[in-house]
């Protein structure tokens, strides 16, 4: 009888073993102790109920406004939200979507026009005996590529507007709201993207291959040389590489550098309150970027001075900056997400705006059209350094080829230069090569 009650009592072990790994149904009970195991479970209940309590507490007025504030970047809702119906006539007549659509355009027209005079300005302040770098626009395109990489890594400025208290949460998460941001958009898109120009880049990349590209004055700061030298045409070609590789390389480490400034400053870096933003800055980009346009187109029409040296140096290009900055910020929002391999919204701007580019150059440089008639040529200038400089980018450019994969950054790459300078060889080339250049009046 031993034999079987030893027996008897392993498989009651087993079976007590087989309930604490498995655990039972919430509505089983033990038989054997009904009130004991009842009592634990309702003790256990209650505490996870205070304790899910404590996490789904509604929070207060003003950071629920803030969530609310964040619908038109597509912000992820509550689960209570996501079950209940679409009412259609409350999301058409809900006036959040355009508000924040207006503010976003706002810091764009804000932000191309600052963009543009400070690349303007930077191309005027390296332009000086000796510089070392005939392409004045590298510069632009490195603070830029700076700039911009330290926006994509913060993660302090910001920190209100994503939400998340924890500065060492995926950068992922924050990313994606904060390119839903208008400010950021506005400074991303808008200050960085106008602060660097492709077209520009790639109209270098021709005058190099055709000997040119004019040099700073020997004796005089912010003046050129007229007087180019004759060279070989194997000397040409390695001034195209140079400048086609110089420019990628310099922004691209440019980029990095700023990434690695924003960790670096990170415990410093002031966060922007979320009611400054929405309620105060918001509001004025909409009065002063609006304004500022209009101010310049004025100002274009009743220039004060010398009509045209003051609608060539910085009016004009302001008058058509905001255009080309619209146009890449829609290009690229609609298109990009097309081909993820590829930026076809980024790339189709770089090519249109170094074709309008080389278009206007040809005609700024023909007899009897912007050679000749100064308002003519104030005209396409303010085109080639307004439309065209805000339409193509470099800052972005070198961001996707940083986030795509090696293959694809090859390919989008050598496609967006390669294509650019073809065109560049087909539209100035052909005028280039033939009746030639004259200088025009404007210069």
């Amino acid at each position: 009888m031993s034999r079987p009650r030893e027996k008897f009592d392993e498989v009651e072990d087993n079976a007590e073993l087989t309930e604490v790994a498995i655990p039972q149904p919430a509505d089983a009970e033990d038989p054997r102790r009904p009130s004991l195991e009842g009592e634990e479970r309702r003790l256990s209940r209650h505490e996870d109920e205070a304790a899910l309590g404590e996490l789904a507490v509604p929070k207060p007025a003003t950071e629920r406004g803030r969530r609310e504030d964040e619908e038109a970047g597509h912000a992820s809702r509550s689960m209570e939200e996501t079950q209940k119906p679409v009412d259609t006539t409350t999301k058409k007549n809900n006036p959040q979507r355009w508000v924040t659509e207006l503010y976003t355009i706002s810091w764009l027209v804000l932000f191309s026009l600052l963009g543009t005079l400070a690349r303007l300005g930077v191309v005027a302040l390296t332009l000086y005996p000796n510089s070392p770098f005939p392409s004045r626009v590298l510069w632009a395109n490195l603070g830029g590529s700076l700039f911009l990489g330290f926006l994509a890594e913060d993660r302090q400025l910001f920190q209100q507007e994503w939400g998340s208290p924890d500065p060492k949460a995926p950068a992922s998460n924050h990313l994606k709201v904060k390119k839903t941001i208008p400010l950021y958009i506005g400074l991303a898109t808008g200050f960085c993207g106008s602060f660097t120009s492709f077209s520009s880049f790639i109209r270098d990349c021709f005058l190099a291959l055709t000997n040119a590209l004019q040099s700073p004055s020997l004796t005089s700061p912010y003046h050129v040389d007229t007087s180019v030298a004759h060279r070989n045409g194997g000397f040409s070609f390695l001034a195209l590489l140079a400048i086609m590789i110089i420019h990628p390389a310099i922004s691209l480490a440019a980029l990095q550098v700023g990434a690695q400034l924003a960790l670096l400053v990170q415990p410093t870096t002031p966060t922007l309150p979320f009611n400054l933003c929405r309620r105060v800055l918001d509001p004025l980009a909409v009065l002063f970027g609006f304004g500022c346009w209009l101010g310049a187109v004025f100002l274009a029409i009743w220039a004060p001075g010398n009509d045209t040296h003051w609608r060539f140096r910085a009016v004009m290009p302001l008058v058509f900056a905001p255009l080309g900055c619209l146009l890449r910020f829609y290009a690229s929002k609609h298109m990009n997400a097309i081909t993820p391999s590829f930026p076809l919204g980024t790339f189709a701007a770089n090519i249109f705006g170094t074709a309008v580019l080389g278009m206007a150059f040809d005609l700024q440089h023909a007899a009897r059209v912007g050679a000749s008639e100064p308002n003519a040529c104030v005209v396409l200038q303010g085109i080639m350094e307004g439309f065209c400089g805000c339409l193509t980018t470099v800052s972005t450019w070198v961001a996707e080829l940083h986030g795509l994969r090696r293959r694809h950054g090859w390919t989008y790459g050598l496609a967006s230069v390669g294509v650019g300078l073809a065109l560049m060889v087909i539209i100035m080339g052909s005028m280039g090569w033939t009746v030639g250049f004259l200088p025009p009046v404007c210069s």
